[in-house]
């Protein structure tokens, strides 16, 4: 007779799902506090233009099953139907009071990610020089376009992912405004070069960048209803799939926080949070 029983194996691989999901990419995002200025460089995806930037929309809520935080990206990412808005709409549409209000819990937003060159940071010096993502909202979003294709174009434009001497910092702002965090007074800087990168970092610095498309996981459409079964409609004996090493699921205690270093579901939710709507 085997003996690993049933039980002994699921507890191992629960336990390695969610050591391989502390250690993942999330780590690599720059997490920003209130009243302090962020200065990175943004930086291109020189194998894949296309790819320097990754546009998505995101739902999350506190489960009605279990008061945990769920976050999930939306299926609408990549043009697919989405079991969360789909519901959401119809509960919004005809459904009754009690159904409306808790539909808007239901809480979508749209992000963007991008890879960043740190020059300075003052949350985690151990960041400065090395590649991040920088996880940002509507706010960044509209800073960054007008420098990319807007009314400051003619004066930024490709200097703001440049790495040489004509390249620009972009200095995050980051403050409190209203209970809210607010990114309104980052703005790009005068051209300047970076302290200690020299012509030939510039090569490896481009080559460390990260795949924007493997930082969250995708569910499918099933995944997501089950997702919603257990967590939304607190169906009882709901099938939720395994958590993967790129959690687009991040089921966490709303209310808890941690501060270790390594990224757990907690920081999943502290991460969003920081990030302007």
């Amino acid at each position: 007779m085997n003996d690993i029983t049933k039980s002994m194996f699921e507890s191992i691989k629960t336990a390695l799902v969610k050591q391989d999901s502390n250690n993942s990419s999330y780590r690599d995002i720059l997490r920003m506090e209130p009243d302090k200025t962020y200065v990175v460089r943004l930086l291109p995806n020189i194998n894949d233009p296309s790819k320097t930037f990754f546009h998505y929309f995101q739902h999350s809520w506190n489960s009605y099953a279990t008061g945990k935080f769920i976050s999930a990206i939306s299926p609408t990412t990549f043009g697919e139907r989405d079991p969360i808005s789909e519901l959401k709409y119809k509960l919004l549409r005809s459904g009754s009071d009690e159904e409306k209000k808790k539909a808007s819990s239901l809480v979508w937003a749209e992000r963007w990610l991008v890879n960043v060159y740190v020059v300075e940071d003052p949350t985690n010096p151990d960041n400065n020089g090395k590649v991040k993502i920088l996880q940002f909202g509507k706010q960044l979003h509209k800073i960054i376009m007008r420098a990319v294709d807007g009314d400051d174009a003619d004066d930024l434009g490709p200097r703001v992912f440049s790495l040489k001497a004509d390249g620009v910092n972009l200095k995050i702002v980051c403050e409190t405004q209203g209970g809210y965090k607010t990114y309104v007074s980052s703005k790009f800087s005068m051209p300047k070069a970076i302290d200690g990168v020299s012509e030939k970092d510039i090569k490896e610095i481009y080559s460390n960048v990260h795949d924007l498309t493997k930082i969250n996981a995708i569910r499918s459409y099933d995944d997501l209803k089950k997702i919603l079964d257990e967590h939304f409609l607190c169906v009882e004996d709901a099938d939720i799939p395994a958590t993967t090493n790129e959690p687009a699921l991040a089921a966490v205690p709303a209310s808890k926080a941690s501060n270790t270093e390594t990224i757990d579901d907690d920081e999943v939710k502290k991460l969003l949070d920081g990030i302007d709507d």
